[in-house]
């Protein structure tokens, strides 16, 4: 990967909807050429997708919680069989310290968190931290290219 390519991520982070023409003027290439660079990281699976940030709340999703969860290590496949197929996590890490899984969820309400929190606690214990306010939402990794 090199400097250009470098610079294509950084550009298609901010907007994956800008035109081919106006990424190549940045970057001082054509637009075909531009064009095959990206098919290039797709193929490499720098770039695995392009999606739209929508608002949770205007959808209706007024409950944002951290779910940690303790689980051992037999339960794994077990749970990962189930956990992906949540449609309410947004996302799930394996992590470290006292808990084993940090689980991102979004509820309508407290009352489906709660319902969920249940179906979690067949696994191991729980702890839930409902976000107030996000002062930092979700952002992309920086890229440092050449020529910066």
């Amino acid at each position: 990967m090199d400097a250009i390519d470098q610079k294509l991520i950084s550009i298609l982070q901010r907007n994956a909807r800008m035109p081919l023409k106006a990424i190549a003027a940045q970057v001082f290439l054509s637009a075909p050429a531009v064009s095959a660079r990206i098919d290039k990281l797709e193929a490499q699976k720098l770039i695995r997708g392009y999606h739209a940030e929508v608002d949770k709340q205007k959808l209706g999703y007024h409950i944002t919680a951290f779910i940690s969860l303790e689980l051992s290590v037999k339960q794994k496949p077990e749970f990962y069989a189930f956990i992906v197929d949540c449609p309410n996590v947004l996302e799930c890490n394996c992590v470290t310290g006292n808990y084993s899984m940090l689980i991102k969820v979004a509820f309508h309400s407290t009352q489906e968190l709660d319902q969920f929190i249940g179906q979690l606690q067949s696994f191991g214990n729980t702890s839930t931290q409902i976000v107030f306010s996000t002062p930092v939402p979700h952002r992309d990794v920086e890229i440092q290219y050449e020529g910066e």
